[in-house]
Parts: C-alpha cells; sequence; structure tokens
C-alpha cells in the first residue's frame, strides 16, 4: 500500500512522501494565486472553490486569506456558506460543511493529527479524521474544530472554543473543551439578543 492509499483511508502515513508532495503542492499554488484576488473578484472566486473544491455549492463566499493544506481541495461545501477572514482548513482527510453554515474569523479546523506515540511523531508521521459541520450551524470567531469531530445542524458554538469531541444539534457549546452550555429552546426563536425581540413582521 502506498502511502497516498494510507492517507486516503485514515492509516498512519508520512506526509512528506514524493506521491503526496506532487498531488498536494499544486492546490497549493493555486491557493496563493486565490489570495491576490481583490474583494470584487466574486467570480473569479466561485471559479476556484469549483475548480478545487472537492464540492462546492452556490452563493458561498470566503473573506481572504484563506489557509489550508490542500487548497480546500478535501473540502465538500454546500450552498449559502460564509467564512470570515483566515479561515484555517487543515484538509489532509476530508471536510464537510454543510448549507448555511456561519464560520467567524480565524477559525481552525483540523482533520490532521499526530501519533502520541513520541517514536513516530518524531519521524513526521501523521493520520487523518474527517471533520463534519451540519447545516446552518454557526461557528463563532476563534474556534478550533479537532479531528473526528461531528457539529450538528442548528447549532452554535461560542467564540474561542475548542471542540474535542461531537456535538449535537440544536443546542448552544462554548468551552475548552467544549461542552453543551443549553438547548436552543423557545425563547431564541423570539428573542434576537436578550431580551431584545425579532420584529418579525418587518422581515
Amino acid at each position: 500500500m502506498t502511502q497516498y492509499e494510507r492517507m486516503i483511508k485514515g492509516l498512519i502515513y508520512d506526509p512528506s512522501d514524493p506521491e503526496i508532495m506532487k498531488k498536494q503542492v499544486p492546490f497549493q499554488d493555486k491557493l496563493w494565486d486565490f489570495n491576490k484576488l481583490k474583494p470584487s473578484d466574486y467570480e473569479a472566486k466561485e471559479a476556484y472553490m469549483k475548480e478545487v473544491f472537492a464540492e462546492c455549492g452556490e452563493n458561498n463566499y470566503i473573506e481572504l486569506p484563506l489557509r489550508a493544506n490542500w487548497g480546500g481541495h478535501n473540502t465538500h461545501w454546500g450552498s449559502g456558506i460564509y467564512a470570515n477572514f483566515n479561515l484555517t482548513l487543515v484538509d489532509d482527510g476530508h471536510i464537510y460543511i454543510g448549507d448555511k453554515v456561519m464560520l467567524g474569523p480565524n477559525v481552525t479546523i483540523a482533520t490532521a493529527n499526530h501519533p502520541i506515540n513520541a517514536e513516530l511523531r518524531a519521524r513526521g508521521l501523521q493520520y487523518n479524521k474527517d471533520v463534519h459541520i451540519g447545516e446552518n450551524t454557526w461557528i463563532g470567531a476563534n474556534v478550533v474544530i479537532l479531528p473526528g469531530v461531528h457539529i450538528g445542524k442548528n447549532t452554535v458554538i461560542g467564540a474561542g472554543s475548542i471542540v474535542t469531541k461531537d456535538i449535537p444539534e440544536n443546542v448552544v457549546a462554548v468551552g475548552n473543551p467544549c461542552r453543551v452550555l443549553r438547548r436552543i429552546d423557545e425563547h431564541d426563536q423570539n428573542y434576537f439578543y436578550k431580551d431584545e425581540k425579532i420584529d418579525w413582521e418587518n422581515f
């Protein structure tokens, strides 16, 4: 089995393997050019996402710069996603982001991990575990999502959280490590901030 095949299967592998580097570096070069685009280059941004990302829906927007190990090549985007500045995708493994997800500034989504075993780590070996983010989820500023995590739909992850384990749908979760604070409830359907009521009649 080649190192690239081991990578695809989620096994421990050498990321500096020549075959892997030959596949990876062209996507990094494309990302370099992508990050030089002007804010008004909407068509060029969309063309990059359609060409490079594993999957990409419609009406997505990324504030530059974007950082990604594979240029986003292993990232699956739904539709209507907004990503704020400095999104980092450690996309050696696959990242699945559902429709209408909002990603705050400086969010990191990591699929790559290293063994606890020091001998393996000293040899530069790693493994990857996919990350899944459900539709209509809001990931706050400076959140770090670690390998293998699943986040359910409609959930809010508070700013600065470190997400180490799965988080269910329809909850507010915060902290380091990130834990469920509460369910999203009836109050949230009628108030947008503390006791400030949503004026639904104006939307």
